[in-house]
């Protein structure tokens, strides 16, 4: 996706935000919704990474607290040409990650205690590889900036319901406002949707690189899948905006939606990355890696893969 079209769909979201603005408070409201917008961004490129960290109860690591973990991040930080940044992890059953941070000097790559019980330690290696791809694209601090504002528009859409609407505007009445409710938060899906979904491709095509071993990476993200909509996320849960900066789709359930998930099924980014193999001739890797167990995370130094 180019920077042009990211550009254009931000600025949808911004005036969605705006035109439910007028909706509730007519031209007065428009203003302030492009205030609040204004604000909203320039207070999330400073710290939208601390907000979702924290939303996440995740933890900073280093090499004394989690060697094996911070040293393997390090390598592929060193094999993408980048920063190296901070590594949390998340006590959290279900396997998953995500990256976060307004620029690679500033970044941060989370994993969860159930991504390091799932997986084996080549497989962790694709999934660490595919956010650090994120970070070098430049996605993290879109991605964090399109959580912001579409929380925003659910919460202003659902107090479109207690107000009903401007009377500068004709006001749009208890039905306008359930509709708004309805409307408001699902345009902003789907313009997160068309954000979050090409980028998910580019970064699993930038973690196969970095990781020399797209077979692993397609492995890890059938394994993650696989468990990630049995096993509950509650902080996603209650936070269903940030969802699409995880590697799989956190939300379990009836709240997954094929046609307005923020991520590409599963099925299509296995088969991407198995034609990416083919051409990269790699040979790292396999479907189903079930022999080498879980990554313990207790070795160091030990049966390092092609990308250390």
């Amino acid at each position: 996706m180019s920077y042009f079209r990211t550009a254009i769909l931000l600025a949808a979201m911004t005036a969605l935000f705006m035109g439910i603005g007028f909706l509730i408070g007519g031209q007065t409201g428009m203003i302030i919704a492009l205030v609040i917008a204004g604000g909203m961004n320039l207070f999330a490129y400073w710290n939208s990474d601390k907000m979702v960290l924290r939303m996440y109860g995740a933890r900073e690591v280093d090499a004394a607290a989690a060697p094996e973990l911070y040293d393997m991040v390090r390598q592929l930080a060193d094999n993408a040409g980048l920063p190296m940044p901070k590594v949390y992890i998340m006590e959290n059953p279900q396997p998953n990650a995500f990256a976060t941070g307004r620029n690679p000097e500033n970044a941060a790559v989370a994993v969860t205690t159930g991504l390091m019980q799932t997986v084996n330690r080549d497989e962790l290696a694709g999934v660490i590889a595919h956010e650090l791809a994120h970070i070098r694209h430049h996605d993290t601090l879109l991605m964090t900036i399109t959580a912001t504002i579409a929380g925003a528009i659910s919460m202003l859409a659902n107090f479109a319901m207690f107000t009903g609407g401007s009377r500068d505007n004709g006001g749009i009445g208890v039905i306008g406002s359930i509709a708004l409710m309805i409307l408001g938060p699902l345009a902003a899906g789907l313009v997160q949707m068309a954000i979050s979904r090409t980028r998910e491709y580019e970064a699993d095509r930038g973690g196969a690189e970095i990781s020399r071993q797209p077979l692993s990476l397609a492995s890890a993200l059938q394994k993650i899948a696989g468990a990630a909509h049995r096993i509950p996320n509650m902080a996603a849960e209650r936070n269903p905006a940030s969802a699409h900066l995880f590697i799989i789709n956190p939300l379990s359930g009836m709240r997954v939606d094929k046609l307005f998930s923020t991520h590409p099924a599963v099925e299509d980014r296995v088969a991407r990355l198995v034609a990416l193999s083919q051409e990269m001739g790699a040979t790292g890797g396999t479907m189903a890696a079930e022999p080498a167990g879980p990554w313990s995370g207790g070795q160091t130094g030990a049966s390092r893969g092609p990308w250390g």
